[in-house]
């Protein structure tokens, strides 16, 4: 149990054996007191004056005497400042609650609940290779996931791949066009970007295609439908939809050529799947569902033969789910896939990891599943979250200037080395052992500036100021959890090995904690709080930002108080076993951000 549930346990306890009443912990609040006055956590008196027909200070006086006669094993004092009782936690509670966990690298991490949870990320389309946007989606998906796991969910980390359509055309069309028969191999150029070279040759050539026609007279709406390029690749989308064997060809080799280069990238960020799914397999779902829901007049047939939804009563508006010529709508798709993830594996909850530009999209979806009467409906989640921009502004696939994903990656580890190397401290490192930090180092600063935000906001991702080894960021982290480790690697092995024979069987009652000290084991006391408000929110931000502020503890704390040459025999076991619980309370963190944390820097 948490300090802060024993606090409401004990403080619910304490107001029924005084008043007589009962009481839940929604009748009071507890927070942590504020830094200017003593004690640890106060309970707000407010709310219960109305009740117990008593000021504020005398109900904290009464609870007060209370807790710390009743429960000594919790509470050492107790003060009163205006309507609030801010308690003191005994030292006793502190140090048992150290000597209990320090070592337990599974520390705030619940068993398994029974409860069953897809998350969907990454959605790329295979026409060019993943970009900027990409990574935050795949960061925060993979990140949800494991903070899921953490909790004892059971996940299924999925992904759906756009792999047909008419931007795919595009790149297939421009390949005829333009390639002479080259290839990924024959090129030296990794499969997903070669691909993507050719979807901006298409936007070229069909801008040029149709300031042509615009200069001979052409309206430029009719021209853009009349470009001879643009014709083409309506056609091709015609002839892969009826299966000609030569379209379908050149799809398999040049979609085979695009997943090749997507598996180099995500085994590089360390992104993974258990399903896979593709939208030529699931474009025609839906279809049967929108027979039935004409049945159930969840839907109506316009006069072109159309078939729609109306959702204006619920502020939205008319929505097409199927076209006049029997086609599947991207929507038609969706509610058949949702369908198809419930029967496929019986999930409780259904996460989509979807920009807020889709917001409008993913109310319709589930509005729609809900009045077909769909046993999924009320589990369908959208994690919207904000588009990432750099500091040049925004990105535009089509006119090539998407920053890609494999670039940035080999930017930010060029640029962990740069600092790295200005720190001169790694002289002893062989080069494989720089290689792997320098990796590392890149991706860990990549990844804590993206998960660091809120996913709601917006945001502009700097990558000189992403690792900086000093602000808020991934390698001060990474740089502390180093700092421990070496500092234990300083320490007499012996002591490592024998801490729990000394330290463990040490009367807490009679050692005093310093301030830092106390400091330190309560931030970290905290830790399996933040990582059930992370998984609540589904907010990896929320992991992030607890990690920084425990890093910078650790350090203050470290900065007074010396581990080796500590008073006492007895106080250099407490600040091992407080060293080695920060240690992995860290590693523990930054591993559901998918940070890796090194031994030494």
């Amino acid at each position: 149990m948490s300090i802060v549930s024993t606090v409401q346990q004990c403080t619910i306890e304490s107001l029924s054996a005084l008043f007589n009443q009962s009481f839940t912990e929604k009748d009071f609040q507890v927070n942590q007191t504020k830094p200017e006055f003593e004690g640890d956590y106060t309970v707000v008196m407010f709310s219960l004056v109305k009740a117990l027909k008593l000021s504020p200070d005398a109900i904290g006086t009464q609870l007060g005497d209370h807790l710390v006669k009743n429960y000594p094993q919790y509470f050492s004092a107790y003060n009163i400042i205006k309507g609030f009782l801010n308690l003191s936690v005994a030292d006793a509670y502190w140090l048992d609650l150290l000597q209990k966990n320090h070592n337990d690298i599974c520390y705030g991490k619940k068993a398994l609940n029974g409860k069953k949870v897809m998350v969907e990320y990454s959605s790329p389309n295979t026409n060019k290779p993943l970009h900027l946007g990409h990574l935050r989606n795949n960061f925060l998906g993979w990140s949800v996931a494991e903070i899921l796991k953490a909790n004892g969910y059971e996940v299924i980390k999925s992904c759906i791949v756009n792999d047909r359509g008419i931007h795919i055309c595009k790149s297939m069309i421009a390949w005829q066009q333009f390639a002479n028969g080259a290839t990924p191999q024959s090129t030296g150029i990794k499969g997903d970007h070669f691909v993507g070279d050719y979807y901006v040759k298409f936007n070229d050539a069909y801008k040029a295609e149709v300031d042509k026609l615009v200069s001979g007279g052409m309206d430029k709406a009719v021209a853009e439908k009349e470009a001879p390029i643009m014709k083409a690749t309506q056609q091709m989308l015609l002839d892969w939809e009826a299966g000609k064997p030569e379209v379908i060809e050149l799809w398999k080799k040049m979609n085979s050529w695009v997943y090749e280069g997507f598996d180099v990238t995500y085994k590089r960020i360390g992104t993974d799947f258990d399903k896979m799914y593709y939208e030529s397999d699931t474009y025609l779902l839906g279809k049967n569902i929108v027979q039935q829901g004409m049945d159930k007049k969840v839907f109506f047939q316009k006069e072109d033969g159309s078939i729609w939804i109306d959702l204006t009563a619920d502020g939205l508006d008319e929505k097409i789910v199927q076209r006049k010529d029997g086609t599947s709508v991207y929507i038609t798709q969706d509610i058949g896939l949702a369908l198809q993830k419930y029967e496929q594996y019986g999930i409780d909850q259904s996460i989509y990891v979807i920009g807020n530009e889709q917001n409008y999209h993913m109310k319709v979806l589930q509005l729609i599943c809900r009045k077909l009467g769909m046993p999924n409906a009320d589990n369908i989640h959208h994690l919207s979250y904000g588009m990432v921009e750099l500091t040049t502004g925004k990105m535009k696939s089509r006119e090539g200037t998407v920053v890609d994903a494999d670039d940035l990656v080999d930017e930010m580890v060029a640029t962990a080395k740069q600092h790295t190397e200005e720190l001169g401290k790694v002289k002893d490192f062989s080069e494989t052992e720089l290689a792997e930090l320098y990796d590392t180092l890149g991706l860990g600063a990549m990844k804590f500036y993206l998960l660091r935000v809120d996913p709601k906001k917006t945001m502009v991702f700097n990558p000189q100021d992403s690792i900086d080894f000093h602000g808020f960021t991934g390698p001060f982290i990474q740089y502390t959890h180093a700092r421990i480790k070496s500092i234990l690697r300083k320490v007499d092995g012996s002591s490592i090995m024998d801490n729990s024979k000394t330290a463990m069987n040490h009367d807490p009652s009679t050692m005093n904690l310093m301030p830092l000290e106390k400091e330190l084991i309560i931030a970290a006391e905290q830790y399996p709080l933040m990582l059930e408000q992370a998984c609540a929110e589904q907010n990896p931000s929320v992991i992030a930002n607890y990690i920084f502020q425990l890093a910078k503890t650790f350090n203050s704390f470290y900065t007074e108080h010396s581990i080796a040459n500590a008073e006492s025999e007895a106080k250099k076991q407490l600040r091992l076993q407080l060293a080695i619980f920060t240690a992995n309370i860290i590693q523990s963190g930054m591993q559901l951000l998918g940070i890796r944390v090194p031994e030494r820097m």
